[in-house]
Formats: structure tokens, sequence, C-alpha cells
């Protein structure tokens, strides 16, 4: 076994081993969100498989293009000093790893780490490694083996090609045919399940109003896990009457299950006549919720808003998928669009035929994969005779049109993680400290708010990263984004990555996980709710400061 290892060390590409050797020392470097051991030690195999690949495709190219060979004895020298010089720069960023880690950790209140376990880092890295280039070398044994039998009947080159493409073809079909579908089966089949599971601390509602009680047009079984959640778990007229002072009403939550109807037309259909029903257009305020992939809403941003207008408020949502996030983005991207533009239509229609003084105002929201959904779901060309009051959207995925063009269209000399663009009046950023009158045009009659923290990689993943530093890092850093975070090429893409499947294991007010008091601030800024002072907006966000970390963040 030792004899084996040692012969497929001996094998190794000495340019690849120190351009792996290059990343992997550069993935021990810090990004947006902490690491543990163990996947520092995945990232770095990773890492380390992914710079190996350039060097031996360098190495290929050097061949190719009919340049000298190297002497043996050169190949001696390089491998040496590769293996030196690569050990020199592991030991020194080893040695910094957990300074790097702690820059992050601090910022966001977690106790420091002592060490970056370096030993169980190595190893794991090494497992990774091997496992990566056991696959690589298997596709180039296919590989071979088929150019060398397509040669006997074609030419040489167009054997080469074709053995590419079939080595490709099998591995894709492996890979997508039975690991990926059987996956996808797998997760559709236990999110289904979970989605129907009966939560004991929830009943039907009695009250007639509510969604999901004998009276309601929708079924409390057919609402799902999420959406009985979210009707059932709001604050009452008494609960906000205790922190206000004042006399509150009952909120309106109406939500719409997958099992409620069977397609996005009819579920729409359905959300609006429940509305109807319930009198959500005699509110003040009515929010059109888009929500995560699970057919989670975050209580952090909805129990707020419902606060600041004494539950003045109605709000519906309408469930498009049972899969977390990032599979349904990955699945059935225009899937959660489609059902919320379905709800926006239907919704929109019958709000604006009612007379101006008779109707609430319409605001949209969305957190996540919502926020997307959500901002896919309008186009403003068909609403600029009629504009609906405004949208709140966190958390927005990088892919979000029109974040991005905002971004893109920012101010010069605004940072591309707190952009400002143009006057204000229509479009506002901001994070953890309330950025939303920072010398802005007074607002417009369509105001639209995003809410993001900088550390969240779900907004700042960047698919170029891979070749291009993004623009969120360059120049000054937002306060919780570490000081010692650089951009590599390759790498940096691989850590954003990771980073976005950690994106809410961060504590509350950064990374994925947005607090109540910032949505405070922002619905505030939004919607100009009556008879709140500074010391009343307080008292509300220390009401929610103790609040733990909401289940089923998505």
């Amino acid at each position: 076994m030792i004899q084996r290892f040692w012969r497929i060390g001996r094998s190794l590409c000495s340019v690849g081993v120190l351009i792996g050797t290059l990343f992997f020392a550069a993935s021990l470097t810090p990004s947006l969100v902490p690491r543990s051991f163990l996947l520092q030690g995945v990232l770095s195999g990773c890492s380390f498989a992914a710079g190996y690949a350039i060097g031996v495709f360098l190495r290929w190219l050097w061949f190719y293009m009919g340049l000298p060979p190297f002497s043996a004895r050169t190949e001696r020298l390089t491998t040496w000093s590769a293996a030196l010089f690569g050990g020199a720069v592991v030991a020194s960023f080893l040695w910094t790893a957990s300074e790097w880690q702690n820059s992050i950790r601090v910022p966001m209140g977690l106790d420091p780490v002592e060490t970056a376990r370096p030993l169980e880092v190595g190893l794991i890295a090494a497992a990774v490694f091997f496992a990566i280039l056991m696959v690589a070398r298997l596709f180039t044994l296919v590989h071979a083996t088929s150019s060398r039998r397509m040669k006997r009947f074609i030419p040489p080159r167009i054997a080469n090609v074709l053995a590419v493409l079939l080595a490709g073809l099998v591995f894709w079909s492996v890979v997508d045919g039975v690991l990926f579908r059987f996956g996808l089966r797998a997760a559709d089949t236990s999110f289904r399940q979970l989605d129907a599971l009966m939560q004991s601390e929830f009943s039907p509602p009695g009250a007639a109003f509510k969604t999901g009680s004998a009276a309601s047009l929708i079924g409390w079984d057919d609402l799902g896990r999420m959406g009985r959640r979210f009707v059932a778990s709001g604050p009452g007229a008494a609960d906000i009457a205790a922190v206000s002072g004042r006399a509150a009403r009952e909120p309106i939550r109406v939500y719409v299950g997958l099992n409620s109807a069977p397609t996005h037309a009819a579920r729409a259909r359905l959300a609006l006549a429940e509305l109807i029903r319930v009198g959500a257009f005699e509110r003040s305020v009515l929010v059109l919720v888009t929500p995560t992939g699970t057919g989670w809403i975050d209580p952090a941003a909805m129990d707020p808003l419902e606060y600041l207008h004494d539950g003045d408020v109605a709000s519906v949502a309408v469930q498009y998928s049972y899969l977390t996030s990032w599979l349904a983005l990955l699945i059935e991207p225009g899937y959660g669009a489609d059902a919320t533009r379905a709800l926006f239509t239907a919704v929109y229609r019958h709000w604006s035929d009612l007379p101006q003084d008779e109707r609430p105002r319409l605001y949209l929201h969305g957190l996540s994969l919502g926020a997307l959904n959500s901002d896919l779901s309008v186009d403003l060309f068909d609403i600029v005779g009629e504009p609906f009051q405004g949208a709140l959207w966190s958390g927005p995925p990088f892919s979000t049109p029109t974040w991005n063009a905002a971004v893109a269209d920012r101010q010069p000399g605004s940072p591309a993680w707190l952009p400002r663009f143009r006057d204000g009046s229509v479009m506002r950023f901001t994070n953890q400290q309330n950025h939303l009158d920072d010398g802005f045009a007074p607002w417009g009659p369509l105001r639209i708010v995003f809410l993001q923290y900088a550390s969240d990689p779900v907004t700042f993943f960047e698919p170029t990263a891979v070749y291009r530093e993004p623009a969120w890092m360059r120049g000054a850093r937002a306060p919780d984004v570490s000081d010692a975070l650089r951009w590599t090429p390759v790498v940096t893409q691989l850590q954003l990555a990771l980073d976005m499947a950690l994106a809410t294991t961060t504590p509350t007010g950064f990374g994925h996980v947005y607090a109540h008091e910032d949505y405070i601030d922002a619905w505030i800024s939004l919607t100009e709710p009556q008879g709140w002072d500074g010391n009343d907006i307080a008292r509300l966000k220390a009401h929610f400061a103790d609040r733990p970390r909401p289940p089923d963040a998505d």
C-alpha cells in the first residue's frame, strides 16, 4: 500500500504540485463565513486539485506547442524547488490560518479559535485531492481506451477528440442520470414528507378570519408545514398592544400551499378569494410575500411590520416548492417566478380596480430566493401608471435583475456592498447600520429597499470571481468583512461557493441570517408607520433583540 502511494506521488506533475500548493495555501485565507477544520480541509483539497489540474494543463500545452522538453536534471530541480517553496508557503499560511479565521469570527461575536488544526486540515485535504485524482485518472483511462480502439478506423486526432467526448458523456451520464437524479428523487420525497408533517404545537385556528379555519377556503392540512407555521405563529392583537401601548387589531395572514390547488393560476385565484373573504383589502397595508424554496417565511421580516402598524396588516403568500432554495433554484429556476407572477397579477388587478381612497397600500417582500422571484414577478413598465407603494427585498441572490442593474449603475465612489443608486428617490440599500436616510432626495411614489449584509455570500457570490476580482472586494471593506480577505483566481470562487452552503450558519445579523432590528428600520422607511418616536422604536428593537433564531431558516 505504501509503495502504491509512493508510485502515485512520483507520478505527479511537479508544475501541478507547485500551483496546487499555492492554491492550497490561498484557500486558508478568510472569505465571508467562518469555516470548521473539516470544511476547511475539503475546501483546501478541492483548491489543491484545481491548481494541480491547471499545472497539468500548462505542461500538456507546453509539449503540444512543440517546445523543448525539460531535461531530467531540470525536472528534478523543479520538483525539489516546488517541494521546498511550497512547503515553506504552506507552513507560513497554516501558522496564520487561525488568525485569519478569527478575523471573521470576532466581528460576528463568535469565540476565537486557538488553532486551525493544521494536521487534520492537511490529512482531509490530501484525502479529498487523491479522491479527485482517482476520478480524473479513471476519466483518462476511459479516454485512452476509447481513443486506442477508434484509431484503428479513423485518424488519430479525430479519435482523440471523439474519445474525450465519449468519456465526458459516460461520466455525465453517471453523474446526471444516476447520482443526480437519484439524489433529486430522494430530496423531493423527503421534503414532501417533511412538509406533510403535522406539528403538535399548532392546531387549526378557531377564528373565522384565519386561513385554515373551518370557514376558510383553504384546508388546514393543505397549508403544508411552513404554511401552518406562518398562519399560526404571528403576534396577536394583545401581543402588539402590550408593546405599543395602543389598541391593536389581529393581523391577517393568508397562505396557499402547494396541495391547495393544482396550478399556479388556481392557487393565485384561491389566494385572492381568501383575501377578499377575510377583508384583507380593508386593511391599511397589504404585503405580497414570496417564500423561500421550502415555503418558509422569515418571522423576523413580518412580525415587526405587524407591530409597527398596530396589527392593521394583511399578508399573503403562495408556496411554489418543497425544496430548499438552492435546490429549487437549480432544478426549477423559473417555477417560483411563475407562481409569484400569477399571484401578483391576480391581486394587483383587483387592487388597482378599487378606489384609491378605499384600498390598502400594497408592498412586495421576499428573502433570498423569495427576493429573486418577487423581483421577477413584476415588470415595472406594466405598473408605472398605477404603481404599488414599494418592495423590501432582503438577502437578494446575486442573480436578482433589479439588484444587479442598480449595483452596476451605482454612484461613483459608493461601494458595491452599499451602493447609492442615483438620488435615492426610488431605490435605497441598507445593512446592519441604517443607511436609508443618508442624504437622499425625498422618496417618490414607489419605494424599493434592498436589505443586505456584506458578509452574505448568497448576495455577493460572484460567478466571474474565477478570473476577476469582484467589485465588492475593492476599496474599503464593510465592517462585517475581514480586512484580510484577498482575491485569488479560482480559489476565491471555491471559497464563495462553500460560503453559500454555510450562509445560514452565522449568528443573527450576519451572513444570510437577517435580524428583526434591521427589518424594523427598513419597514419604517418604506411604510412610515404613525405614532412611533425614537423611544418607541428602541423599545420595539429591544423586544426583538433577545428573540431566538427563527427555525427552518432557508
